[in-house]
């Protein structure tokens, strides 16, 4: 019995996965036949063998037959895809019929039934001729009514009344001889010395403390506490290291003494090695179920060093010289989570989250990814088929220098809900409603270095109130062998005053993104599309430019572009051109402490790029992009400077990621960027080739 539910279980889920399955594995061939398999039980549930099956194509009239196994399960493998009827019989029980099937290409149809034993009276029960020495028949014991088939049930000690000698059924083996008493399933010890082929290949090997691969109690693989209750322990180390050239200002207190140039000297180098730490403690039942409850802890230390070649870039003090050294401890998760209530069978369920979490709000972070401190209510429906958050976020100052959480509350409020649907118009295609809200309130904060990061040092300075909403629609999925993934938002709302519009503005901005790749063998083909709107009369009244709340976009390259991941500052304003780990030119102070910036000049992104899997460990990537400005004049009245062409650049890229056990454990990422400047960006900034040499190692046990 436990061997045909767990095979149930398992049709079960190739069914959900044939049926709400995502993109498609790179390589992997469009499956083109069907299958129907399941398991035939008695009233008593337990698998009924030699039942004889029959499955017959409607529109051909063809007919397969199987018979049921011993625990009774039966498959028919390698069906074209169309409409078919399933007969089962056997001796004894009332016949199953089951119609209109309707099997697609790729789809597996599990299917199983109870067969009724059929009630025959005494006399209906067939008799065999009796000699006449015997003497006359005994008479039928009565009570239950006897059954032309006592599938499963002992056989009794028959009774005779001729006076012979009464020859008992032979008795059943005790159960010590028949199983074995296994107290703790998680603790089965599998044989060590089993070796499957003779090369020495070994399936079962004894997990160890410090084996994140293998058994261990230390990663949920066995329960810490009775049978429900596991533990996971995560430790990662990640390093970055960088090596770029960025334009600077020499500045008044220029590194090198008599320097006359506005620029100075573009080289910088940056490390940066986060610790983390994490535990989770949670009681569950099975990984299909989700989890009745969970606490989280991950507490996190950063070490950063940077050295640049000119002075007023690591602090606003000059005297404080070319170099830094920063160690900053942050606490990156921290909540408690419990199952409010299951919804179905099918592991619908609805579930709350309240403490720091991570969330990320869209398919590729267009608007919101971070680690904040709030309450989360989320779940599914219909089988998965729907999934729904609804979060609030009080949001917390950021350390400038790491990226890490403080323990300052920043006066900003975020709340988010969205609804994603699965297999939406075609299965493999899921798309997502969204609503996010930005409530960013006055506030006056200098940042780690004392360079002022609310109200941003441009225009009028004085602290002014946000209030944003965006509306969203994004796509991810795949439509027969292209994938596709796609955005639009519109955001609204009002800046109570914008330093560069000198006034109150209303905000009524877009941006739109899409991407196509195709799989061909081992390479996927991508090109891509993205667009901010800009603010083309930065004074009349309207924001027209789009910004984000706290963004971080995989997409256009991602960690691959130089444009994505390293800050452009805008030299002699105090704010940042564009930031590092967004793509949207907005002006501010920066991404980790400034305000949104819907007065900017916005942009046009065009990007095409090969991801190429050289092995099954190493990966290769190729990435190209041209940015181009929406709209110019809020850099014009910024820079007071006329006119400012449009072009911005030419970013490309190489690089690979190398995964020595295949896995995520142990994951070596590296590459080079250039930057070469358009007219635009060299009337803005520098006419200089920039570039960036980086490199990432991540260790997870």
């Amino acid at each position: 019995m436990c061997r045909a539910a767990a095979i149930c279980l398992f049709i079960g889920l190739l069914s959900a996965t044939a049926q709400g399955q995502g993109q498609r594995i790179p390589r992997q061939t469009a499956p083109a036949v069907a299958a129907v398999q399941g398991v035939v039980r008695t009233d008593a549930g337990l698998g009924l063998g030699d039942v004889a099956v029959v499955l017959q194509n409607l529109s051909t009239g063809m007919i397969l037959q199987t018979a049921t196994t011993g625990d009774g399960v039966y498959r028919f493998l390698n069906l074209v895809p169309d409409r078919y009827q399933v007969r089962a019989t056997r001796e004894g029980f009332e016949p199953f019929v089951r119609g209109e099937i309707e099997l697609a290409a790729g789809a597996v149809f599990p299917l199983q039934f109870t067969m009724k034993a059929i009630a025959a009276a005494p006399e209906g029960v067939r008799t065999l001729p009796r000699q006449p020495e015997l003497g006359p028949a005994p008479t039928a014991p009565s009570g239950e009514p006897l059954t032309a088939s006592p599938y499963g049930r002992p056989l009794e000690t028959s009774t005779l009344d001729n006076g012979a000698e009464q020859r008992p059924a032979t008795p059943l083996p005790p159960d010590d001889q028949v199983f074995t008493a296994i107290p703790n399933r998680w603790n089965y010890q599998f044989p060590a010395d089993y070796h499957r082929h003779h090369d020495g290949e070994a399936p079962y090997v004894p997990g160890r403390w410090y084996d994140p691969f293998n058994r261990n109690k230390l990663k949920g693989d066995e329960p810490i506490i009775g049978n429900r209750t596991f533990l996971n322990v995560t430790l990662t180390s990640d390093t970055f290291f960088d090596g770029r050239r960025l334009p600077v200002p020499s500045g008044l207190g220029s590194d090198s003494a008599g320097s006359q140039e506005f620029f100075g000297r573009f080289g910088q180098y940056f490390m940066s090695e986060n610790m983390a730490f994490s535990v989770a403690l949670f009681h569950g039942d099975t990984s299909f179920r989700p989890i009745d409850w969970q606490i989280k802890f991950t507490p996190e230390l950063n070490i950063n060093y940077l050295q640049v070649q000119e002075n007023g870039i690591v602090n606003v003090d000059v005297r404080k010289g070319d170099t830094r050294l920063d160690t900053h401890f942050g606490l990156q998760e921290a909540f408690v989570e419990a199952k409010i209530k299951d919804l179905s069978s099918s592991y619908d369920f609805v579930s709350v989250r309240a403490g720091i979490q991570s969330f990320t709000s869209d398919f590729r972070g267009f608007i919101f990814s971070d680690q904040e401190p709030g309450i989360r209510i989320f779940g599914n429906l219909r089988s998965n088929r729907y999934q729904y958050n609804a979060a609030y976020f009080a949001m917390l100052e950021k350390d400038t220098n790491s990226g890490l959480n403080t323990f300052s509350y920043r006066d900003q409020q975020v709340m988010i809900a969205n609804l994603y649907r699965q297999d939406f118009v075609k299965p493999g295609y899921t798309i997502q409603v969204s609503f996010h809200y930005n409530k960013d309130d006055p506030s006056f904060q200098f940042d780690t270095n004392n360079f002022l990061a609310r109200p941003a040092p441009i225009g009028l300075v004085n602290p002014h109130a946000i209030r944003a909403y965006y509306y969203g629609l994004t796509g991810d999925g795949h439509f027969g062998k292209l994938n596709l993934t796609h955005a639009f938002y519109q955001v609204l709302g009002h800046d109570s005053f914008n330093e560069l519009a000198g006034r109150r503005v209303e905000i009524n901005a877009q941006m739109a993104a899409a991407e196509l790749s195709l799989d061909r063998d081992w390479l996927r083909y991508r090109v891509s599309f993205f667009y901010a709107s800009g603010d083309k009369n930065p004074r009349d009244g309207t924001a027209r430019g789009f910004d984000t709340i706290f963004d971080n976009p995989n997409f256009a390259g991602g960690f691959f572009s130089f444009w994505n991941r390293e800050g452009i500052r805008l030299t002699g304003t105090g704010v940042d051109l564009e930031n590092g780990g967004t793509l949207v030119p907005d002006l501010r102070t920066s991404k980790l402490e400034g305000q949104s910036n819907f007065v900017n000049p916005g942009l046009f992104l065009y990007n095409a790029g090969v991801d190429i899997d050289i092995t099954p460990k190493l990966r290769g990537f190729v990435n190209l992009n041209l940015i181009r400005f929406a709209d110019t004049e809020p850099l014009e009245l910024l820079l007071f400077q006329k006119p400012i062409h449009a072009g911005v650049g030419a970013d490309s890229g190489l690089g690979v990621s190398y995964r020595p056990p295949l896995s995520e454990n142990i994951v070596i990422t590296g590459g080079v960027n250039g930057f070469e400047p358009f007219q635009g960006f060299r009337d803005i900034s520098t006419n200089r080739f920039l570039f960036s040499v980086f490199a990432n190692v991540r260790f997870r046990f």
